[in-house]
């Protein structure tokens, strides 16, 4: 059997196993069943590929998407490892084919989907073949508390029927709170699990909230034409706009959501996969599970329903763990739009979850905080210094008055109109509609004419986060009291309301994202070239090649040995001979140069 720090050297090029890894590597290979709790890019998937390595037999890995499958298994065979995958896109004999050389042991790791566990001829293989281990990844898709609940999940527990019983169940997931992970447990029948939850932390990223009236104008200070770039948008709608305004810009953006013909989707997926696109605009549909190492930046358009959302979708950038940013840009009106979405749905807990990441966008406190707290982690800061939140500064405003205003405007609008009707009632506005329902003869009407209208919208948002104002109506959200309206409008409530006063200016924002390693950025571009070359010869994504940090080393040490360049982040036995003397020529070209 192969010792798993030489397989992590021979095989991952990493010289040391992050924290929680080998720890759950020897409870795996001593049988044991194991969850493990770890942030995006905290390095889920080298727990259960080196057991893969080291064990006899094969690994099966539950994936919940095509593309993480494949991005997996274009990774591990480039590192000199035995993995396949089986998906729904394979023509019959291909699928016979590459059970075949299952069931008599090829694989190290064997990919599937969870569906695939309700075929009678899979079920039957894997009876005859050697499993070691069945590796449950995004184990949260199990769990009706989690964000991305598939039913197809729950197939997975009667593995345990047909393999082996000693054979261990490994599940992993990014995100998940006290109360799923005790779900995981339970609907995997995970016998005394080995649990490691890691810190949720990401050092590399920096966190913003940027509260905007003018999205569209806002999103083009965060766009640049070189890194991968995730924009996030919450409808279809949303999605093809920005797309188009940034192809009316000049820039490399492609967009991806349900709408779009399959065939077409696929394509602009590896667009931005294979670098040919460096921008993609999204629903949430895209994302779970692509493991592409080099985004840059992750922009959420609009603010996510719930924080684990939020925080897999963000983690999303920096995976390389170079330095990366997570921009949430918010507005009042994705307050109104979101409650109306969860009034309209049947989610359990989705208010509560709402009330959490309006919370986040709203607090004047460290964000790198708020999160670890959300996810049951205690701070061992109170400010980062590496956030918006630390960067700026706030006020904390006394609404309570303002708020009485705005409840008994309503009241007297008999609880039947949206926020933008309530808010040009409030300010005087003089149209049409106001003189059609007699508005303007109300006592509130324009009482608070001498407040900006984004304000008066802000404080609406805060009196729905806050449960004393709710939204209702089958099209149209309307505003109507709670339990809790009277209260307020009585005095008895004081409330008060978090405002940012001051944002980080852009350039400090970009002096944050470059690396705190000095490297010759030019030198990182010829790199960067020859990698994209490579990778189309191969006709694999240019991370499978090297991740940017990997380049970034490169640009660091300046390898000129087999050894040396053995030294660098990311770099095996397999890359060293398959890459090394064409990167290492181009970087002892490139210091003659400079030298000269």
């Amino acid at each position: 059997m192969k010792k798993i720090d030489e397989v992590l050297k021979q095989y991952y090029g990493y010289d040391s196993f992050r924290p929680g890894q080998e720890r759950i590597i020897e409870a795996i290979m001593n049988g044991q069943d194991v969850l493990g709790i770890m942030p995006t890019g905290g390095g889920k998937s080298l727990c259960y590929q080196i057991p893969a390595i080291c064990m006899e037999g094969t690994s099966l890995v539950i994936s919940p998407l095509i593309s993480l499958m494949k991005d997996q298994v274009d990774t591990l065979l480039t590192m000199g490892v035995r993995a396949g995958y089986i998906n729904s896109q394979m023509d019959m004999a291909t699928y016979r084919a590459t059970m075949d050389k299952a069931m008599f042991g090829y694989y190290d790791l064997l990919y599937i989907a969870p569906e695939r566990l309700e075929s009678e001829y899979f079920l039957n293989t894997i009876q005859q073949m050697n499993i070691n281990l069945v590796a449950v990844d995004e184990a949260h898709c199990i769990s009706q508390w989690g964000q991305d609940f598939r039913p197809s999940y729950q197939n997975i527990p009667q593995l345990k029927d047909l393999i082996r019983l000693d054979v261990p169940f490994a599940a992993f997931t990014a995100t998940a709170t006290t109360r799923v992970k005790e779900d995981i447990i339970r609907q995997l029948k995970l016998q005394q699990p080995y649990t490691y939850v890691a810190s949720f932390d990401r050092p590399n990223l920096y966190f913003s909230v940027i509260e905007t009236k003018k999205k569209s104008q806002e999103l083009f200070r965060y766009i640049e034409k070189e890194g991968s770039t995730i924009i996030y948008c919450n409808t279809r709608k949303n999605v093809e706009a920005v797309y188009h305004s940034l192809v009316k810009k000049g820039l490399p953006a492609t967009y991806y959501h349900a709408g779009i013909a399959p065939e077409d989707r696929n394509q602009n997926q590896e667009d931005f996969i294979y670098d040919r696109k460096t921008i993609m605009v999204a629903t949430n549909a895209f994302g779970m599970g692509i493991d592409k190492s080099n985004v840059r930046k992750v922009i959420h358009y609009n603010m996510p329903l719930d924080m684990e959302s939020y925080y897999q979708e963000a983690g999303r950038a920096g995976r390389d763990g170079a330095p990366s940013q997570a921009v949430l840009l918010y507005s009042s009106q994705d307050i109104i739009t979101n409650t109306f979405l969860i009034e309209q749905g049947n989610q359990p807990n989705a208010k509560e979850k709402l009330t959490q990441i309006t919370s986040y966008c709203k607090t004047g406190k460290c964000l790198r905080s708020y999160i670890l707290r959300y996810f049951d982690e205690t701070p061992t800061f109170q400010e980062c210094e590496h956030c918006s939140n630390c960067d700026g500064e706030t006020e904390i405003i006394d609404v309570t008055v303002a708020s009485q205003k705005i409840l008994s405007c309503i009241y007297r609008m008999n609880q039947r109109f949206g926020t933008g009707m309530v808010t040009d009632v409030l300010r005087g506005k003089k149209n049409e509609r106001i003189r059609q329902f007699q508005f303007d003869k109300l006592s509130t009407y324009g009482i608070m004419a001498d407040t900006e209208e984004y304000l008066i919208k802000d404080i609406i948002s805060f009196l729905i986060s806050e449960g004393h104002l709710a939204l209702s109506g089958d099209k149209y959200p309307i505003l109507t009291f709670t339990t809790t309206s009277p209260h307020v409008l009585t005095g008895k409530e004081i409330l008060s309301m978090v405002r940012k006063i001051r944002e980080k200016p852009q350039k400090l924002i970009e002096k944050q994202t470059v690396t705190e390693t000095e490297y010759d950025v030019s030198l990182f571009e010829k790199l960067r070239e020859l990698r994209t070359k490579k990778a189309q010869e191969i006709g694999k994504p240019p991370f499978v090649v090297f991740t940017d940090r990997s380049l970034i080393d490169m640009a660091v040490r300046l390898p000129k040995t087999d050894e040396e360049f053995l030294e660098v982040h990311g770099v095996g036995e397999s890359k060293r001979t398959t890459y090394g003397d064409e990167f290492m020529l181009v970087i002892q070209q490139h210091v003659k140069g400079r030298n000269e």
